[in-house]
C-alpha cells in the first residue's frame, strides 16, 4: 500500500527535474547565441566598402540640417558596433525618417537627393528590424550594417554631385 505512492511521486520528481535541466540547456543556448551574434568595431572595421565623406562646400550646405547630423551619429555608433539606438526604439527611428526628408536643405531637394534617402530609409528599417531579432546570424546582420553603410555613403556622394554641379559656372559663347 505504501508502496504505489512512493512510485508515483518518484516518477513526478524524476520528469520535473528532467524538464528543468532542457530549461536550463535552453537558456544557455540562448546566451551563446547573443555571445555570437555580437558585433564589434573589429567587425564592422573588416567590411569592405567605399566610404564617400562630404565635401566642405556640402558641410556648409548642410551645417543647420540637425536630422543629418543625428543621422551622422547613428552612422558613428553603428561603424563601432553599437547597434542599441535600433533595440526597441522604432517610433524615433520613423520620426528621424520624416524629419530628415521634411528639412532637407532646399539646395540638395531633389529627385536624385530624395531617391537615396528612400534608399538608407530602407536599409534603415531592415536593420533595425534585424536588430531586433534573436534569430539574426552575425554574418546576416554584419552583411546589413555594410548595405546601410553603403546606403549612406551613397547619399553623401550624390550629396557632393548635387553641391559640386550646382556651382559649376559654364560660360556661354
Amino acid at each position: 500500500m505504501y508502496f504505489k505512492p512512493l512510485i508515483v511521486l518518484s516518477f513526478i520528481l524524476l520528469f520535473t527535474s528532467c524538464k528543468k535541466t532542457q530549461e536550463d540547456t535552453t537558456t544557455e543556448n540562448e546566451v551563446e547565441q547573443n555571445k555570437t551574434q555580437e558585433i564589434t568595431e573589429q567587425d564592422v572595421s573588416r567590411l569592405k566598402y567605399v566610404e564617400y565623406i562630404l565635401d566642405p562646400k556640402t558641410e556648409e550646405t548642410i551645417k543647420d540640417w540637425a536630422e543629418y547630423e543625428q543621422l551622422n551619429a547613428i552612422i558613428d555608433n553603428v561603424k563601432k558596433g553599437d547597434l542599441s539606438y535600433f533595440n526597441d526604439n522604432e517610433k524615433v527611428i520613423q520620426l528621424l525618417i520624416k524629419e530628415l526628408k521634411q528639412n532637407i536643405p532646399a539646395a540638395l531637394n531633389s529627385e536624385s537627393i530624395l531617391s537615396r534617402l528612400l534608399v538608407l530609409e530602407t536599409k534603415l528599417l531592415k536593420l533595425e528590424s534585424l536588430s531586433n531579432l534573436t534569430t539574426t546570424s552575425k554574418e546576416e546582420l554584419l552583411e546589413n550594417i555594410k548595405e546601410f553603410l553603403v546606403a549612406f555613403s551613397n547619399l553623401s556622394f550624390q550629396m557632393n554631385k548635387k553641391i559640386e554641379f550646382d556651382n559649376r559656372s559654364i560660360e556661354k559663347p
